[in-house]
């Protein structure tokens, strides 16, 4: 028997065939349209970014910037040499008992301003007092004793003369005499030293200053070998500063020193404020080897007590006077990639970057030595948009104070 197809069969396999063809191709064609669409998003933001490069790269804006500007000036600019360095006593002394006995009395307060010569406390000085007293009498004694002798010496003389007496005898009593007058002299170096003693019992202040706190109380017996003492006594005015600078600098402040005394400043907490004026009194005469640095010594007066013993601090050495220097706020100086360069601006508003050479630079000022000139104006403030060869809109001129004010603000932003 035959096998026949059907055909029913035949038709419903050849449709079912097409409908996969027609499917598979409707997917490729999804495929191929999100690929595109992803295609051309990348290739949008890609496009957008580099417009936005662009736009940010131009060196010279469409538009006027906003600045502030200085004109040079000429003036006498100091040289300072920075260091930090530490309060100390001008003087400091411990007050110590000078002869063993009972503290009777304490007549000073811890914290109190003392003179030269108070009585800062007392011993007991029953024991020292009769010994002084016996030195006297005993003074008393061979001084009566030394009378007689005068009185018999002159006695013997006159015998001797008149033949009565032996030349001998007046020889021997003018030894006596001399004997006497030597016991006598003895007895008055007794006295000094029993009254030097008693003294020692009165402690009194050796130098004007402030009393620290006390170190033992009335009533204990003290000792001259006692290592703590009474007090300690600090001199507040004048006052000293200690502080080091870096060893290259000793030749420069030993010449300066040559002509005449040097102005030192000392700043407060804040670092910029000056709270005293002195002048250097030394410079020590080796150089720490382990810094590298020599110690330097300044005073100042120290009227207000700003300044205290152990207290860190910025000083700052005044050795050279600039004269004439041509100067310009330090805001307008600039540092790039080639050196150091100010914006000056020109013709018709059009700035340029020229370069310049600083040599004594402080917060609110610097000196140029080469490529600025009286007639200049240069930008202080609004470099965020400026570039070489763009154009400015000069708002008000700026002053010293002015063009520190913005480095104050970023100062503050910082410590926020």
């Amino acid at each position: 028997m035959l096998f026949k197809p059907d055909l029913n069969d035949t038709a419903k396999a050849a449709g079912e065939g097409v409908a996969k063809v027609a499917s598979g191709a409707r997917r490729r064609t999804v495929s191929i349209a999100i690929a595109l669409l992803i295609v051309g998003g990348l290739g949008y933001i890609i496009w957008s970014s580099y417009q936005q490069e662009h736009r940010a790269g131009r060196t010279i804006p469409e538009q006027a910037v906003p600045v502030l500007a200085a004109s040079p000036r000429i003036e006498n600019m100091p040289v300072y040499l920075d260091g930090v360095g530490t309060v100390r006593a001008l003087n400091t002394v411990t007050v110590r008992a000078q002869v063993d006995g009972k503290l009777l009395s304490v007549n000073f307060k811890e914290g109190q301003d003392v003179k030269a010569g108070d009585v800062l406390a007392e011993i007991d000085p029953a024991i020292y007092k009769a010994q002084y007293d016996q030195a006297v009498a005993k003074k008393a004694q061979d001084e009566a004793q030394l009378a007689n002798a005068r009185i018999d010496l002159t006695r013997y003389q006159q015998l001797a003369a008149s033949k009565a007496g032996s030349a001998q005898q007046a020889d021997t009593q003018r030894a006596t005499v001399a004997q006497l007058e030597a016991l006598v002299q003895s007895d008055q170096a007794a006295i000094d030293n029993a009254k030097t003693t008693l003294d020692y019992t009165k402690i009194i202040a050796p130098l004007s200053g402030r009393a620290g706190l006390r170190q033992v109380d009335q009533g204990n017996i003290v000792h001259a070998s006692d290592a703590t003492g009474i007090v300690v006594i600090t001199q507040l005015q004048p006052i000293a500063v200690q502080f080091s600078l870096p060893q290259q600098q000793i030749v420069r402040v030993n010449a300066a020193a040559a002509k005449g005394t040097l102005e030192t400043d000392v700043f407060g907490n804040d670092g910029k404020t000056i709270v005293d004026k002195g002048k250097l009194t030394g410079v020590d005469n080796q150089v720490d080897q382990t810094t590298g640095t020599v110690k330097i010594k300044a005073e100042f007066p120290n009227a207000d007590f700003q300044l205290w013993p152990g207290q860190f601090v910025n000083v700052r050495l005044k050795v050279q006077t600039l004269d004439k220097a041509l100067v310009v706020p330090t805001a307008a100086v600039q540092r790039g990639p080639s050196g150091t360069f100010a914006y000056v601006i020109g013709a018709d508003n059009i700035v340029k970057a020229k370069p310049i050479t600083v040599t004594q630079q402080t917060e609110t000022d610097a000196v140029i030595a080469k490529g600025l000139t009286v007639e200049d104006r240069v930008v202080t403030t609004g470099f965020a948009n400026l570039a070489d060869g763009a154009k400015v809109s000069i708002g008000q001129e700026s002053t010293p104070e002015q063009d520190l004010a913005p480095q104050k603000r970023q100062q503050k932003k910082g410590r926020r």
